[in-house]
């Protein structure tokens, strides 16, 4: 079985999500393993043909070496798709394993942290880990471990040529981690610019009527250009080193391979090598080299996935999964606040303070007062949308907390002050998205709000489809 991880106590979705994958994880290694044994078909194609093809004079033993060298490379162009499938896959098995989470905290983030939290990086960060994990990416670190198995037929082929190569190696490594140094803090500054970027152009887009009116456009345009020339600065420097890096280490690796052929070369004149040993050494300094050089060339994907992992695991720990409660049965007697006082999410400074009453089915209690005097605030904290900072809100005496959300939303209403449809039609707006809601149901919570006339007189009555906000339908909706 699993070895089983925790957040908070919890089940770890993230190493869930890692161990669903364990066995296309496995397969790839293998499908790694074997292509890294054929990789040395063209070396042994080589030694073969200079030391044994040229000396005899023999064209059937080249043209056999040549079809086994050809049925190679089929067998090895095949396990590469494969292994690059499945990746794409892995990718997207965690994508799916982690999207419930990852909707569970961009809907629970403003309701728990507040504006501590970007409720969309969560979002943002999978794509980064999705991207990462399809991409050529990983095979370069699938590869790495086979390093040592080319440095040690190097040195098998002469201890001159082992030497070089485990030179370029080490060169090669030391621009890895000048790579990882230098691209750590840029990529980060991508990363906040690009949250607060996405956050002034979601602002604007919720808010686009209030901006219209008062002619804010042109201030948001400017505050907008300013965060977005922080994001491109810091991703072209992210880019800049990335690729200065990969330069330097796609030159130094020719420059590597011609430099072993001339001491190759040098080796044979000093009849300490054959010609075959000199090519040999060559190609496989080459493979020795190639995982390294595109590890260094996908360093910054590589960068924003590692960062958006340790982002998600922050998260799903500063925002745990729900324990599942035994369940209550629906309220029908009492509604109870004892001194409850209530903050906005990740705030200490309470709005609502000291509130004490009681209500019996049936009963109703209106608030008035001011503007920002918490009314709304109350609501909140009633309803179950926010949390109060002490006090207790109850149910024919059970905590309000001891439901869960679905199982608090069936016998809880509120009605917030700015516009809550979403993207959908009339009847699915109504049954709150619920798939098993009947027709009854649904037509009958809109005559007890008294809107039942004013639906069948749209266009396709409860089938009548609006946008988010009410604004009517997106050309991009996926609902439908």
């Amino acid at each position: 079985m699993a070895r089983r991880h925790s957040i908070a106590g919890q089940q770890d979705p993230l190493a869930e999500a890692l161990a669903a994958c364990r066995g296309a994880l496995l397969a790839t290694g293998l499908f790694s393993g074997v292509l890294n044994i054929l990789m040395l078909a063209g070396a042994v194609y080589m030694l073969q043909v200079y030391d044994r093809v040229l000396t005899s004079r023999s064209l059937p033993t080249l043209v056999g070496l040549t079809a086994v060298l050809a049925l190679v490379f089929v067998v090895q162009a095949t396990l590469d798709i494969i292994r690059q499938r499945l990746l794409t896959r892995i990718g997207a098995s965690v994508d799916r394993q982690l999207a419930p989470q990852v909707f569970r905290l961009t809907a629970s983030i403003p309701v728990r942290a507040g504006a501590q939290l970007d409720a969309q990086q969560p979002s943002r960060d999978l794509d980064a880990v999705r991207g990462f994990m399809s991409s050529l990416g990983p095979t370069a670190f699938f590869d790495l471990p086979w390093l040592p198995v080319f440095l040690v037929l190097c040195f098998l082929l002469h201890v001159w040529i082992g030497v070089a190569v485990l030179v370029a190696c080490a060169v090669m490594l030391l621009v890895t981690l000048m790579t990882e140094r230098a691209t750590k803090g840029p990529v980060l500054g991508a990363a906040r610019a690009a949250a607060g970027r996405a956050l002034i152009a979601e602002t604007s887009r919720r808010n686009a009527e209030a901006i219209a009116a008062m002619g804010m456009q042109r201030a948001l345009a400017a505050r907008y250009g300013s965060v977005n020339g922080r994001f491109l600065a810091a991703n072209e420097a992210a880019t800049d080193v990335v690729g200065t890096y990969a330069t330097a280490s796609r030159v130094f690796r020719m420059a590597m391979q011609s430099a072993i052929l001339g001491l190759g070369a040098w080796l044979v004149l000093a009849d300490q090598a054959t010609p075959g040993v000199m090519i040999a050494s060559s190609i496989l300094m080459g493979r020795a080299l190639a995982p390294i050089e595109a590890v260094v060339t996908h360093w910054k994907s590589f960068t924003a996935a590692r960062q958006g992992w340790r982002r998600l695991r922050d998260v799903l720990h500063l925002v745990p999964v729900s324990e599942e409660r035994m369940a209550l049965p629906p309220p029908k007697r009492m509604l109870t606040l004892e001194q409850v006082f209530v903050a906005a999410p990740g705030s200490a400074s309470a709005i609502v303070q000291g509130v004490s009453f009681s209500m019996l089915a049936g009963q109703a209690l209106g608030v008035i007062g001011p503007s920002a005097s918490g009314k709304s605030t109350l609501a909140r904290v009633v309803s179950g949308a926010w949390r109060p900072l002490r006090g207790s809100v109850r149910l024919d005496g059970a905590e309000l907390e001891q439901w869960s959300d679905e199982a608090r939303g069936t016998f809880v209403g509120y009605l917030p002050q700015d516009i809550g449809l979403f993207d959908g039609t009339v009847a699915e707006n109504i049954a709150r998205f619920r798939p098993g809601a009947t027709s009854e149901e649904i037509v009958s919570a809109a005559r007890a709000a008294g809107a039942d006339e004013m639906i069948r007189k749209l266009p396709a009555g409860y089938e009548t489809r609006i946008g988010d906000g009410g604004l009517g339908p997106t050309a991009t909706s996926y609902l439908g």
